[in-house]
């Protein structure tokens, strides 16, 4: 299946008006029929401007636990909500719901970018005296730089909470 661009978009939709079936469609742009059924449905109900093109939505914990309350407790369907609330694809709104069940119906945003700390390297099970040496120094000198992290965490933490007591 290939990713279609904001013209083909477009172009899907206006076919579909003018009358053209779903099959033909799904058969010229090598996609299947419920990606179009959903695109038609979408730009019917909140037009063009739903066609995101330069980056993607963010939703918010409580916004994305709202809109999956909905589908678990209101009973409405997944692909109906996926329309009503303007996704990209009511897949979006399945794998919302499988990773909010995964995690006990909590929902966890996923982490962005990059890991600052190096990784620690592991140990080998040939290492001379020396190599161990060496593991267990830059081993022991993470743990240091970790240690001084959470200090200072902590101390700039516990600093706002003073001056938000003040403010009171």
């Amino acid at each position: 299946m290939s990713k279609l661009s904001y013209e083909d978009k477009i172009n899907i939709y206006n076919n579909k008006k003018e009358g053209m079936s779903i099959k033909v469609l799904s058969k010229k742009y090598d996609v299947r029929d419920n990606v179009i059924k959903y695109l038609v449905r979408v730009i019917d109900k909140h037009g063009y401007e739903v066609l995101r093109t330069n980056k993607n939505n963010y939703y918010s914990p409580n916004q994305k636990e709202q809109i999956i309350n909905r589908v678990l407790i209101d009973g409405e369907s997944i692909f109906s909500v996926a329309v009503d609330e303007g996704l990209s694809s009511d897949g979006l709104l399945r794998n919302w719901i499988s990773k909010y069940k995964e995690n006990g119906y909590n929902i966890v945003e996923r982490k962005r970018g990059r890991s600052t700390m190096p990784k620690v390297t592991k140990k080998k099970e040939n290492e001379t005296n020396k190599e161990k040496i060496k593991r267990l120094e830059e081993e022991n000198l993470y743990l240091k730089a970790e240690l001084e992290y959470s200090k200072k965490l902590r101390a700039v933490v516990q600093a706002r909470k003073n001056q938000q007591q003040k403010k009171k």
